[in-house]
């Protein structure tokens, strides 16, 4: 079973922990790690609890208050632990679409890899936050077939049950191959019905089953047919039906990678798996990367920031 990292505390106790904060934030200056050595140590439905006991308390907004002393990537960590995951989800996505250019591959990360009911949440809370329909915003910063890839995904009724139909895996491997490698051009909408219908154990079953019939697997069918965002999209979808920690693994590593750091991306990814499967995440990228992530962050970023995501990851 995939584990996060993060649990709620055992010895939790709100009043001390929005007093702790509040210590934190009075006087000149700021104590971040007395922040770090709270929030990054609670889950997020104890930190909802001391939102509101830090309000009840001191007659003050927990988050106005934070926003005013801290700044920077440091600011964004904290913001994010606080909002409730579909909370966070919903503006990580109106901020991958909002001004110049969209940030396709932050759409594939969240709606790619959420559950219907995860969506569902998700489309409430953007409809709150953001006061906007995201199925409209979806369609209109995007285009082709990676919209409507978007829009199923939004649909929230990907087929969630755990039975494989060996009948079917066969019958949709080979509408696979028929789409791909056996026609001039691609049917992008016929891979599409089956990526974003089938449930996990179901396209794993489709993917053997192309194996068995074609001398590529269904990645290098996937790669060698489609290209561009809807590609990375159905990969994200082949990534997470085989093994979802290894993705993240794959997308934290990718943050980490290159000229600068993605440090949207990475927040994105350690916060929003920390309490579901950041603790096997950390597993495969040491396996798929030679080094662990806590030292790899170590070595991409720098001071509170740092310290606040190596205590996310527990070292």
């Amino acid at each position: 079973m995939p584990e996060g990292t993060v649990t709620a505390y055992a010895g939790f106790d709100k009043e001390a922990d929005a007093a702790a904060l509040r210590k934190a934030m009075k006087g000149l200056g700021t104590d971040e790690q007395a922040i770090t050595d709270v929030l990054a140590y609670r889950s997020n439905a104890q930190r909802q609890e001391i939102v509101l006991q830090f309000k009840t308390a001191y007659g003050k907004d927990l988050i106005a208050d934070l926003k005013s002393e801290l700044g920077g990537k440091y600011e964004d960590i904290v913001l994010a632990l606080l909002d409730k995951p579909a909370v966070y989800d919903a503006k990580s996505l109106r901020k991958a679409m909002k001004g110049a250019g969209t940030d396709e591959k932050a759409l594939l990360e969240i709606m790619c890899t959420r559950s219907n009911s995860e969506i569902k949440a998700i489309k409430e809370a953007y409809k709150k936050v953001n006061k906007r329909d995201l199925e409209k915003d979806l369609m209109s910063e995007t285009s082709g077939h990676f919209k409507r890839l978007m829009v199923s995904c939004c649909q929230a009724a990907r087929d969630e049950s755990t039975a494989v139909d060996e009948g079917k895996a066969n019958a949709d491997a080979n509408a696979i191959y028929q789409a791909g490698e056996l026609k001039w051009g691609t049917d992008e909408s016929e891979i599409l019905r089956v990526l974003a219908t089938r449930s996990r154990p179901q396209l794993n079953a489709t993917f053997d089953a192309y194996a068995r019939i074609s001398s590529k697997t269904i990645e290098e069918a996937i790669k060698s047919e489609t290209s561009g965002d809807l590609k990375d999209g159905f990969l994200a979808i082949i990534g997470c039906a085989r093994n979802t920690p290894q993705y993240f693994a794959h997308r934290i590593h990718d943050a980490m990678s290159g000229a600068g750091t993605k440090d949207d991306q990475l927040i994105r990814c350690i916060v929003s798996r920390s309490e579901i499967d950041l603790g096997t995440a950390k597993l495969e990228f040491l396996s798929l990367y030679g080094k662990p992530m806590s030292q790899w962050i170590k070595d991409d970023t720098s001071g509170d920031y740092k310290k606040m995501l190596i205590a996310l990851v527990r070292g």
